[in-house]
């Protein structure tokens, strides 16, 4: 059992891991990169049957109720398998953003008809409960969601598979229509510009349930970099064992055990972080903010450094595209700036605790600051691809793969970091 973790925690990820060992993942994954859907959705359909997609929907709405820290168990190991698709958006961010407006916002908030330029057709999405059926449909696996969210996600992931793509910015929540896509990375994502339709809710308490998404968006990303980073750990295990040089397995020498035992120390060190931040956000705790970014800032060097072991130990091998390994290697090099660059989120934690103590809790801090981009920017991305000698978690492009990675445009990143993808 996972320290932190209850016994029905440990035995639902347990059956999740069974299950996804049995789907045939990186099979999928790869389908899912060349175009074909349907083996990627079979397998999400699979995870609404165990009850996946309906976690962080409300009881009352057809869901589960479960908690952040159910969550995060859920996304850890959908991260260890690396399954396609827009995990953190439409398990964690969507649903908890549209329970959060369906349970706390005022009826003056939630309207219906406004378009892009301000204009409003009259109307009371409160009457007609809007937000319900989206969530039903969640919860079931009818439906699977993504959005953007500027700046911390300027483009919307996957909207080729979303029944709902919506655009959420400031005090406002949109429906969104997907524009130009772009490939990340990782050939199992792409990435579209959104621009911003009929105005679903706003007003300050929708300010606060974007602030609580996307703080839940962030900590599934970390959680599921986590998990890449365990599979890329265990795989590199494997082959140390089996690989041999100089007549004695590679895993014996002590050049690669050492480097194997700090990323099993990152990992370590890591998810009580993890742990952390989801009960932080299941209590509302005043520290979310910090502690939320301290998890994925600990998630994304943890899985990082797993993605450099491997690469290494794996040899060359682990450049080409043949090997399953590349499937960890690019999805991790993709989730490491998404949902917030390290200098964001490290920013975040250092404002919490360089802020002044107040005995009645007025330093509390907010969970982002509010997004000043709606809709996102409309510059197509480009930063450029990294290369192998930029960041050995990357091998050299593909014959016939684009040489750009997806960037937010207008957001200051700290040199050699990341930029979104």
């Amino acid at each position: 059992m996972t320290p932190g973790r209850s016994g029905e925690q440990a035995q639902f990820a347990a059956s999740l891991h069974d299950m996804l060992a049995d789907a045939e993942v990186p099979a999928a994954a790869r389908r899912w990169a060349a175009g074909d859907r349907a083996p990627g959705l079979a397998v999400w359909r699979a995870l609404a049957a165990l009850g996946v997609t309906a976690l962080a929907v409300p009881e009352h709405d057809g869901g589960l109720g479960a908690s952040v820290a159910d969550v995060a168990v859920a996304c850890e190991e959908l991260g260890h398998h690396a399954v396609p698709g827009p995990v953190a958006e439409s398990v964690a961010a969507v649903p908890v953003l549209l329970a959060a407006l369906s349970a706390g916002t005022e009826p003056a908030d939630l309207t219906a008809g406004d378009t892009a330029d301000g204009d409003t057709a009259g109307g009371d999405f409160a009457v007609r409960g809007w937000p319900v059926p989206w969530l039903a449909g969640l919860a079931a696996g009818e439906l699977i969601a993504t959005a953007a969210m500027p700046p911390w996600l300027p483009w919307a992931v996957d909207t080729g598979v979303a029944g709902l793509v919506l655009l959420a910015a400031g005090d406002t929540v949109r429906l969104a229509a997907p524009g130009a896509r772009y490939r990340s990375v990782d050939p199992g994502r792409s990435l579209s510009q959104v621009t911003g339709g009929q105005v679903l809710a706003r007003g300050p308490t929708v300010a606060s349930a974007i602030a609580r998404a996307l703080d839940a968006g962030a900590l599934a990303c970390a959680a599921q970099l986590l998990g890449a980073g365990r599979a890329l750990l265990e795989a590199s295990v494997r082959h140390a064992g089996l690989r041999t040089q100089f007549g004695r397995p590679i895993g014996a020498f002590q050049a690669v055990k050492h480097q194997l035992a700090d990323v099993a120390i990152g990992l370590e060190f890591a998810g009580p972080l993890l742990e952390a931040a989801a009960a932080a956000l299941d209590e509302d705790d005043k520290h979310v903010a910090r502690d939320v970014s301290a998890a994925k800032v600990a998630c994304t060097n943890a899985a990082r450094r797993a993605a450099r072991t491997a690469l290494q130990v794996h040899g060359a091998i682990g450049y080409t595209e043949e090997h399953d390994l590349h499937l960890w290697l690019l999805k991790v090099r993709a989730l490491a700036g998404a949902w917030g660059s390290q200098a964001e989120h490290r920013a975040r934690v250092m404002a919490a605790i360089s802020a002044p103590a107040s005995a009645d809790g007025a330093d509390r801090q907010t969970t982002v600051a509010p997004p000043t981009v709606d809709p996102p920017p409309a510059d197509p991305p480009t930063a450029q691809r990294p290369t192998a000698a930029e960041d050995p978690a990357v091998g050299p492009p593909t014959a016939g793969q684009p040489a750009v990675a997806q960037s937010t445009a207008e957001r200051p990143t700290a040199a050699g970091e990341p930029a979104w993808s």
